[in-house]
């Protein structure tokens, strides 16, 4: 060891000794402060400004340092222009000087010299490390209680690149007596390492030992504060290789071997390497630290405990690729790692997850369930639609089924042939979805929501009722229900989030034993004798019931809700406002309302609003059969109880009390609750049936939580077990300490002072060198 430590010290003497490593860190150091300070300030004005854009003013830590215009991610894009100058005299220096015959000469071994020229390169990036430090000592001053945790676990990924950088470097430059050519070639050889990734991805053996190698994306985990055993390991293995590498290339020039032997060596040191990395890359084999404050990087605990319960039974997911629907691309062989990415958060808890992949081409349907031409010429057949389409994305047709192969393994028909996933577990089966949205994949919730389904758990089944005109869940006009209940393309549609949803007709069917609650929305002809009694008889058993009435139509509900002691008033809520309908009432969330998600908690406290475009109040009775608590709110400032009909296009609606119009704050939606067979029955009751239509889920202009409030109306109707709740609390690391007028004299320290500082320090010890 002391020969490696007098050789690095000797190597970090010639190389301070040197301006180009002095030019180097003044340039790391102009780069990182210029990054810093113009992210700095922009979050800083962003909040002096204030207005809309304040509420995107979260997680302050990653947009500053490791989002994608952050301080990490840019100086990591840029790293590879700086080690390959450093590296590159390395060893290239010894062998154009002659100075390496002296080394083979020497009792010094090969191996000391390569440790000791490598330690020298790891003092100096860790002088790099030092640098960067310093401004995320100066974020702590900067940023409302910085996440220390993910810019240490920032730096770790940093310093671990760089070394990796240097073991490529040096083994370059023991290639070559030309420095240029060893520079160049480290920058071709960082480029092949960063693009081996996406070659040879066929092949599942090949692909996973060529992502394995793969440097693109490596640090991607220890930027977001997740350490793994897996990305450290992979760094410890390419230093092993380029040095070893190194060792046996400049060994061959010390003794004269066979070429059988020189290649065995070279061989030996890449296959074990490559067994290491395939080894410790296995699920089974992988540890995670989660370093973030928040663990916002590790599955929250109601979903850590629903996969607990899956136990060690084997659990299979298959993933059904149509070569036809727009989705196709997610199931290419080019893109299984990335898919394979989305399942590690729950990997790392369930191991022996099996994934298989099944690849066919037939109709794609949309919601209607017509089919969906995507733009094929007319005339074209099935197959002649695939030839086009594996002709345009360079993929072999032979490895798609045809429909007659795909209809005798499954009937995709009911997911409209999209990309999909079944999950497989002690025999039952159930499908996850991908979304049109932009996170596209399912997350959290819904994942949870279908382990659950697939241990039997009773899932809270809703039943629409039909018959009377009501609000329709099979279809997706403007007033109906299908994107709210039964839309499996949207992620948060009931039927995602671990609800099943149903139609009944209580005039020739009977509600079954295991209904959570009813819905009955805007029944616009009188529900007869038949439909009434059920109801009741459903009420009286304590079952859970929604309804959703419409002004104009209160006589059809009245009758009903007598007998809860609730009453749907005549008239309707006026509330003029410019750019928005007159007859759009903006109700405010009672705590009450707010106590049933998390979720519908923090749109209280943001101030939205739940919108009902033609809604009444409500009169109720505190001495009924009910506890009854309001949900929803009217403004009695912006907002009143027109008792007349009027016509929304009109002019401005004007207040008139002569007319029987009522100024205050009316109730709108409220909830019934009282104690009855040995558990709390629970009632809702609203007097607008749009807030759940799909022109309303869509509505613009408006600051609205409409989906929100109604999952967790739901959510509060099936007692809380569905959605699954994967809310985290807010990160704490959302405002700024320093204004831009502070920033502008320390833009001048950090990009001007240190800088000059590191430069007449660097040119002092040059001279004094130059004297000697």
């Amino acid at each position: 060891m002391k020969i490696i430590f007098k050789i690095a010290k000797t190597e970090l003497k010639n190389l301070f000794y040197s301006p180009i490593p002095w030019f180097l860190m003044i340039a790391f150091m102009v780069t990182c402060a210029i990054v810093y300070m113009d992210m700095v300030d922009s979050t800083a004005q962003s909040q002096e400004i204030g207005g809309p854009g304040l509420e995107y003013m979260r997680d302050l830590t990653s947009r500053v340092f490791t989002g994608r215009g952050g301080l990490f991610n840019k100086v990591m894009q840029n790293l590879y222009l700086f080690m390959p100058l450093l590296t590159m005299g390395l060893i290239s220096r010894e062998i154009n000087a002659g100075t390496i015959k002296l080394l083979y000469s020497s009792p010094v071994k090969i191996r000391d010299i390569v440790f000791g020229k490598y330690l020298a390169m790891m003092v100096y990036s860790l002088i790099l490390v030092a640098i960067v430090s310093i401004f995320m000592v100066a974020g702590y001053f900067h940023i409302v209680e910085l996440d220390s945790g993910m810019l240490w676990s920032s730096a770790l990924g940093l310093y671990l690149l760089l070394c990796a950088y240097a073991a490529i470097g040096m083994f370059m430059s023991s290639l070559t007596t030309y420095q240029v050519v060893a520079a160049i070639s480290t920058f071709m050889m960082i480029g092949v390492l960063s693009y081996i990734g996406e070659m040879w991805q066929e092949i599942d053996f090949v692909r996973d030992l060529a992502y394995f190698l793969s440097l693109s994306g490596r640090t991607g985990h220890m930027l977001n504060g997740l350490l793994t055993t897996k990305d450290i390991i992979y760094f410890i293995v390419i230093v092993y290789i380029f040095l070893g590498l190194t060792i046996f290339k400049l060994t061959a020039g010390r003794e004269s071997k066979p070429f059988a032997v020189k290649a065995g060596r070279y061989a030996f040191i890449v296959i074990s390497a490559l067994a290491i990395g395939y080894i410790s890359s296995r699920p089974a084999m992988t540890g995670y630290v989660d370093t973030t404050r928040n663990q916002k990087m590790t599955l929250t605990v109601n979903a850590q405990k629903i996969i607990k319960q899956l136990g060690d039974d084997e659990l299979e997911i298959t993933q059904y690729n149509n070569l036809l629907d727009n989705f196709n691309w997610l199931g290419f062989p080019a893109q299984r790692n990335n898919y394979l990415s989305v399942w590690e958060p729950y990997t790392r808890f369930k191991p022996g997850i099996s994934f298989k992949y099944v690849s066919y081409y037939d109709t794609v349907y949309n919601t209607g369930g017509m089919g969906v031409q995507m733009g094929f010429p007319e005339g074209k057949t099935m197959k002649q639609k695939a030839e086009i389409q594996a002709k345009n994305y360079r993929v072999d047709l032979g490895m798609f089924k045809s429909p007659a192969e795909i209809h005798k393994i499954i009937n995709l028909t009911p997911e409209r042939n999209r990309f999909v996933m079944q999950l497989k577990y002690k025999g039952k089966t159930t499908f996850l979805r991908v979304f049109d949205d932009m996170e596209m994949f399912p997350g959290e919730a819904e994942v949870s929501a279908a382990f659950k389904r697939l241990m039997s758990a009773k899932l809270p089944k809703i039943a629409f009722l039909k018959g009377n005109l009501e609000r329709d869940i099979t279809k997706n006009s403007e007033r109906d229900y299908l994107v709210l209940a039964n839309m499996s393309t949207f992620r948060n549609s009931l039927i995602n989030q671990g609800f099943d949803t149903d139609t009944l007709s209580l005039e020739t069917q009977n509600i079954p034993a295991d209904i959570s609650a009813i819905v009955i929305a805007d029944p616009k002809t009188a529900l007869s004798g038949i439909t009434l009694a059920k109801i009741e008889a459903f009420i009286a058993q304590g079952g859970n019931l929604l309804i959703n009435g419409e002004p104009g139509k209160q006589d059809i509900l009245n009758p009903l809700l007598a007998k809860l002691g609730v009453q749907l008033m005549p008239g309707a809520i006026v509330q003029p406002e410019k750019e928005l309908p007159q007859h759009l009432a903006q109700n405010e969330i009672t705590a009450f309302a707010g106590g049933f998600t998390k979720n519908l908690a923090k749109s209280r406290t943001d101030s939205t609003v739940v919108t009902m475009p033609g809604a009444t109040g409500i009169n109720y009775s505190t001495t009924g059969p009910f506890k009854v608590t309001p949900l929803l709110q009217t403004n009695e400032k912006k907002s009143w109880l027109k008792k007349n009909k009027y016509v929304l296009d009109s002019a401005t609606v004007e207040f008139s009390a002569a007319e029987g119009d009522i100024r205050k704050s009316f109730a709108t939606a409220v909830a019934l609750t009282r104690t009855i067979n040995g558990k709390e029955q629970r009632i809702v009751v609203s007097g607008d049936a749009d807030f759940m239509s799909t022109a309303e889920l869509k509505r613009y202009g408006v600051k609205n939580c409409n989906f929100i409030y109604n999952t967790a109306l739901f959510s509060w109707l099936s007692n809380g077990e569905f959605p699954i709740d994967t809310s985290r609390p807010d990160s704490k690391d959302k405002r700024m300490k320093v204004s831009t007028e502070q920033l502008k004299f320390q833009k001048i320290i950090f990009i001007w002072v240190l800088p000059a500082l590191i430069l007449a320090f660097a040119a002092v010890l040059l001279v004094r060198r130059k004297r000697k």
